[in-house]
């Protein structure tokens, strides 16, 4: 939901970092939409700067070791968010899809750390 729509509570929460959980799914799915809207907006000006800023393969390697650092940190902390939940004994919904998260997210940084390994072979590979 846009600022304007927001509760000023939420809007001060928001600004120092802290989030609010949401009890209705009408408000998460509006959350999910906001989100989603946000990222899509943005990658079209990622998509430009990234063509302009890598022209050689060596380029691409640092934004591929960012998004690998930040994704680990992340999964890591997801994986925290899994132990509390079966610790505390969430329903196995829940627990199925946090393991999914994980999982998926670990397979994703090996994925991206492959990306990093090809950028230096390439380079190697083509005698630069």
């Amino acid at each position: 939901m846009p600022l304007t729509r927001r509760s000023l509570m939420d809007a001060a929460a928001a600004r120092f970092g802290w989030r609010r959980a949401y009890g209705d799914t009408t408000d998460v799915d509006a959350l999910l939409t906001e989100q989603s809207e946000t990222a899509y907006t943005a990658a079209a000006d990622h998509a430009a700067l990234a063509t302009a800023k890598n022209t050689d393969v060596l380029a691409v390697q640092p934004c591929v070791l960012d998004a690998r650092g930040r994704l680990l940190a992340d999964v890591l902390y997801l994986e925290g968010i899994l132990a509390g939940a079966r610790n505390r004994d969430l329903p196995s919904e829940v627990i199925e899809h946090l393991e999914d998260v994980v999982d998926h997210g670990h397979e994703l940084t090996v994925l991206l750390a492959a990306a990093v390994r090809s950028t230096a072979a390439s380079h190697a590979s083509s005698g630069s």
